[in-house]
């Protein structure tokens, strides 16, 4: 399945994608954010992420720009029919609008194709261009997940949580 907003692809992932994964997650930002990439992250890593992007109940799209992969987005929905987004994007490719137009349309996709009644997006209360996309597509600020998330060095840290309903994409 492939899903088109302007120059941006999103698609299934494919095993040749493992090392623009690789590199990606090298990223101390991505690391930072994102508490569950493991650390370090190896090839290894990447390769099983690829291999098992295919899992019931997510689709996990790699966001390709002119042929190259610049980033990730997944939908996990549960029984309710409430979607949750995760995204990262690489460092090149921020603040050029394509992690706006990504989640976009995967929104589109999720409310006005699947059907789906909720979609909710997670962030750090310091990530503020995560929150900036958010916002920028629609999202509501709904409140704070107190030590909602484990890091790898022991932390926990807060989450911000932020939905989207039918009719409310930006």
């Amino acid at each position: 399945m492939e899903l088109h907003e302007d120059s941006i692809v999103l698609r299934s992932w494919r095993e040749d994608d493992a090392a623009a994964v690789h590199a990606a997650c090298q990223d101390p930002e991505i690391q930072y954010w994102i508490s569950a990439i493991p650390r370090p992250y190896t090839l290894d890593d990447a390769q099983a992420f690829v291999r098992e992007a295919d899992i019931p109940g997510r689709q996990q799209f790699a966001m390709v720009e002119h042929g190259r992969v610049v980033g990730a987005i997944d939908l996990r929905v549960d029984p309710s029919d409430t979607g949750r987004i995760g995204y990262w994007c690489v460092r090149d490719a921020r603040g050029r609008g394509i992690m706006t137009r990504a989640l976009r349309r995967l929104c589109r996709y999720a409310l006005d194709e699947r059907g789906l009644g909720r979609l909710e997006l997670i962030t750090d209360p310091d990530n503020l261009a995560s929150q900036r996309v958010a916002a920028n597509v629609g999202f509501r600020r709904e409140g704070v997940l107190r030590s909602h998330l484990a890091h790898p060095d022991g932390r926990r840290r807060d989450s911000v949580m932020f939905s989207l309903l039918p009719g409310e994409i930006s």
